[in-house]
């Protein structure tokens, strides 16, 4: 649904067009501007898609609010509502790789880093 990419503005760029476009592999960047690789976290947020409309888009604006925060470290990052899985491009800076999906979880209860037991 969503496709966030960071930009020169202080607030990422979004669309929120629901189109068919490149997949992840090809839009995804593997590596800053300057070579270096870079990091990554998936985010599963069940049942999102079911939601109706203005709770996803609450959900959506909850997550880009903490998106925004981290406008340093965040390179890409793109909501699939057909697989409810939020997917972010970091630059691999120090305690961004725990703090950022640790934001996203306390906005979004429901969200749960891949890998992290549902309790």
């Amino acid at each position: 649904m969503s496709a966030l990419q960071k930009g020169t503005q202080p607030n990422l760029p979004h669309s929120l067009d629901i189109v068919p476009s490149l997949p992840l592999y090809k839009r995804a960047p593997r590596e800053d501007e300057n070579g270096r690789p870079l990091s990554d976290f998936m985010m599963i947020i069940p049942k999102l898609r079911n939601r109706p409309a203005h709770l996803i888009e609450e959900t959506v604006a909850k997550i880009e609010r903490v998106l925004n925060r981290y406008t340093h470290a965040v390179v890409f990052a793109d909501l699939n509502l057909k697989l409810n899985v939020l997917w972010v491009i970091v630059r691999p800076e120090a305690k961004v790789s725990c703090r950022l999906p640790a934001a996203i979880n306390n906005a979004v209860p429901e969200a749960l880093l891949v890998a992290q037991p549902a309790f």
